[in-house]
């Protein structure tokens, strides 16, 4: 049998960051809690991470950032955006970038834990 699936938390928000994983691992998967964009970029085994949930806006690295250097680092698997802020067009250019999804809060725990399941299943998928 395999290991659960690991999911990657980014938010600058402690209440919404482990609040988040909770709720991950109350639905067998591992979660992995990050308070920066830069925290997970120098998490050393990136390579078990099978998703990331980030915020779009926080301090130093924003979410698109973040994306974006985990695209240069040939980190292919999914990212899911989640924001209180939406500015006009972050959801389209989330999208178009490639996010699984994006979301905007507050999120109900249902909502998150099916865009988990269905961006591991479409990358499964494409394997």
């Amino acid at each position: 049998m395999s290991a659960a699936p690991v999911i990657a938390i980014v938010d600058d928000d402690a209440s919404v960051r482990d609040a988040m994983g909770r709720l991950v691992r109350s639905c067998d998967y591992g979660a992995e809690l990050f308070g920066s964009g830069q925290a997970l970029l120098q998490f050393v085994a990136l390579d078990r991470i099978a998703c990331v949930i980030t915020d779009v806006v926080m301090p130093g690295m924003n979410g698109f950032a973040l994306y974006e250097a985990l695209r240069t680092r040939g980190f292919d698997k999914p990212v899911i955006f989640m924001t209180g802020f939406a500015e006009a067009g972050s959801e389209q250019r989330a999208l178009a970038a490639g996010a699984a999804f994006f979301l905007k809060k507050p999120i109900q725990d249902t909502e998150i834990i099916q865009c988990i399941e269905q961006a591991l299943l479409a990358r499964r998928d494409e394997g």
